[in-house]
């Protein structure tokens, strides 16, 4: 095994540990509070700095990795789940509501940070490993890499959304928290011993000319990823989880079907390289792609407002699930797509820049998608929730029509 792929592998591994985490977070947080009489747009706000805190940490996460190494800003990352995980274990049912919220919305912000910054150095360490592979004859791999990771990482994530769940009920909330900080300790543990400090460091940016000065490809594809997770999040973070509950489903129930789904969508990303054909070229078969599965994605929350109008002989969960279903596998080849552009886009020397630069917008997008499914479904339910992604995907239809085929265009 070469070097290279010897640290994707270790990289991954890391990412898997942390999702697992983070996965079971979100739905520790939503059913504890959802079950203490929270509503929907006070369960969306509890997301918000988590989120919020998600855009700064990408952002400067990238410099700093470009500044320090990848190696150190993945460990700060880790370290910084952890510290969150304990500050909300510390939570106290005697404190009032208020108390209580900003508390949560605080620990959650430590989260948000930690993902973020967890997810760029491990993004930008795929397109170093991907470099060094292709420097010892490993041949060049990028995509199958940036698709596999993308999509087992998805699948980790919905396994975690099933043990939040399940550790809820078994454990109750504080004592899930502290087993995970002890997990996510061993997965630091491993990282500190097996990867090598200075990978990735190069000379940072040093004025913010340079800094923000991204490609026309980089530009236009953050843009582009702000609609696209804004339209998922508008109605996957709060309208998906309580319009099942209204309608009969448990906590169980609600907690493992969303994992199935992840953990399904993680499949799909994976196996994206099998569905959309290479370029030997540029991308021009990549970027015609992206703007397929956009188009497609723009359609699907239409026709289930459609259904949900028309009175389809069908219940309304069912309905929504096989929306959702059908949304899941055209979102998860695009979003692997995507996934893989800006690798492309971005310089090797600055990649981490580049890839952090690209998850702030990304953060972004979850951001407006997690405060407007709160207010959007205590406005107008699902169907208000669904047009919101609809629009999303429209714009981030748009965008991509102007991405440019060659990876090194200039603004």
């Amino acid at each position: 095994m070469t070097s290279g792929t010897r640290n994707y592998a270790i990289v991954t591994a890391a990412y898997w540990g942390f999702t697992l985490t983070d996965g079971a977070l979100r739905m520790l947080v939503l059913f504890h509070f959802f079950k203490l009489g929270y509503s929907p747009f006070t369960l969306s706000f509890l997301f918000l700095l988590y989120e919020a805190a998600g855009i700064a940490a990408n952002f400067v996460g990238g410099w700093l990795a470009t500044r320090f190494g990848i190696t150190r800003m993945l460990m700060v990352g880790l370290t910084s789940q952890i510290t969150g995980f304990l500050v909300l274990s510390a939570l106290s049912p005697e404190w009032t509501v208020f108390v209580s919220v900003a508390w949560v919305v605080a620990a959650q912000g430590i989260c948000g940070i930690a993902k973020d910054l967890t997810k760029t150095a491990s993004k930008s360490a795929i397109k170093v490993a991907e470099k060094e592979a292709r420097a010892e004859d490993a041949g060049g791999r990028l995509f199958r890499w940036v698709a596999w990771f993308t999509g087992s990482k998805n699948a980790m994530k919905g396994l975690g959304f099933f043990l939040g769940g399940l550790l809820l009920q078994s454990l109750g909330f504080r004592y899930s928290l502290w087993l995970m900080a002890g997990l996510l300790l061993l997965v630091l543990a491993g990282v500190f011993l097996s990867l090598p400090r200075t990978m990735g460091k190069a000379k940072a940016s040093s004025s913010a000319k340079e800094l923000f000065g991204k490609s026309k490809g980089v530009n236009l594809l953050a843009a582009a990823r702000i609609a696209l997770f804004g339209a998922r999040d508008v109605w996957f973070v709060v309208g998906v989880p309580v319009f099942l509950y209204a309608n009969g489903w448990t906590f169980t129930m609600v907690g493992g079907f969303m994992a199935l789904w992840t953990i399904f969508y993680g499949l799909i990303q994976a196996s994206a390289p099998a569905v959309v054909k290479r370029s030997a070229d540029g991308l021009s078969a990549e970027v015609p792609a992206a703007r397929l599965w956009s188009a497609l994605l723009a359609a699907t929350p239409t026709l289930i407002i459609a259904a949900l109008a028309f009175e389809v002989p069908l219940r309304p969960d069912v309905i929504l699930v096989t929306g959702l279903c059908v949304f899941g596998a055209a979102f998860a080849v695009n979003s692997s797509v995507h996934s893989y552009l800006i690798l492309a886009y971005a310089g090797s020397e600055k990649a981490a820049e580049d890839v952090g630069f690209y998850y702030a917008a990304n953060a972004a997008g979850r951001f407006g998608g997690t405060l407007l499914s709160g207010l959007l479904y205590q406005w107008g339910g699902l169907n208000a929730c669904l047009a919101g992604s609809a629009l999303m995907l429209v714009i981030c239809f748009l965008v991509t029509l102007f991405l440019p085929i060659n990876p090194r265009t200039e603004t």
